[in-house]
């Protein structure tokens, strides 16, 4: 089993023609992710080869979700265009949009989260400024390297895309459900709440390991949730517990107030709700590695 992203997503990439687009559209071909097309409304009518596959452009997602039945997105369109990209994914109502962009303007990222709302939250995103999702021998869906890990019975959910590829490369003799890479931008779509509670419904994630960072308080509202409504174990990191306070660290949301936001403040959260926190990303997969043996 696998969440948000299985062997049967058929998955579309708005902004294939582009340089980015192209390059990982063909790694995610290579990945085995079924991808049916394309969109860029200029090129409209014609088709790219990926090393012997053809895949045709549309002009638009509903377009492309008619002729294809796709119900996932990938979004590899420049800061300033994203905005509409959403909004197009978002009003032909397809199911999953995985915003990998990066230096998206706040204000657009809430206006595209506002849209999805007002529409009936039919359309889950996933970032902006996100590594994508990956469910390992199944379908990849962003420009998380394939080849790092295989399938097994780890759910992942990171705000960190670097920190995502390491758990996977820690873990790679378990193996992973899915990894889910949301992002750390101060306002994203998938929370670490949503991925939770995905795994906890997946039956054949076994354990839960999530990756937060500074700034915010997403990691403590996870605690909480944490502690009312997720029964599998889950293994914690925080990075960012070097960091000065006052500075902005890397992601515009890793920004620490006082003691809010801080690693420590996230730490003894994520601890006072059962949730045991590796010093080290080496630390956490060793933690994750003895949950899996006590559980046989």
């Amino acid at each position: 089993m696998a969440i948000f992203l299985t062997e049967n997503s058929k998955v579309i990439v708005q902004g294939m023609t582009g340089s980015e687009g192209s390059k990982h559209t063909r790694r995610m071909l290579k990945a085995g992710t079924n991808i049916v097309g394309g969109v860029n409304p200029r090129k409209a009518g014609t088709t790219v080869d990926f090393d012997g596959t053809e895949l045709p452009v549309f002009a638009s997602v509903g377009e492309a979700m008619e002729k294809t039945g796709a119900d996932v997105t990938v979004i590899f369109v420049p800061p300033k265009f994203a905005k509409d990209a959403v909004f197009e994914a978002i009003d032909a109502g397809i199911g999953l949009a995985v915003v990998i962009t990066e230096g998206i303007p706040v204000h657009d990222a809430a206006a595209f989260w506002a849209h999805a709302c007002a529409a009936g939250n039919k359309t889950r995103i996933i970032g902006p400024n996100c590594p994508g999702v990956i469910s390992p021998d199944k379908s990849n869906a962003g420009i998380i390297p394939a080849d790092i890990t295989g399938p097994g019975k780890i759910g992942l959910v990171s705000k960190s895309g670097t920190l995502t590829y390491q758990m996977m490369y820690e873990l790679r003799d378990i193996g992973f459900s899915t990894c889910v890479g949301i992002g750390g931008d101060p306002i994203i779509g998938t929370t670490h709440i949503d991925a939770l509670q995905a795994f906890q419904d997946d039956p054949e994630t076994a354990g839960i390991v999530m990756i937060g960072e500074i700034g915010g308080d997403a990691e403590e509202r996870a605690a909480a949730y944490i502690s009312e409504h997720i029964t599998k174990p889950v293994v914690g990191y925080v990075a960012g517990f070097t960091a000065p306070e006052g500075k902005t660290m890397g992601h515009a949301g890793a920004i620490v107030s006082g003691s809010a936001g801080t690693a420590q403040a996230k730490k003894e959260a994520l601890e006072a709700a059962g949730v045991k926190v590796g010093k080290t990303p080496s630390e956490t997969a060793e933690l994750m590695r003895e949950v899996i043996r006590s559980l046989g």
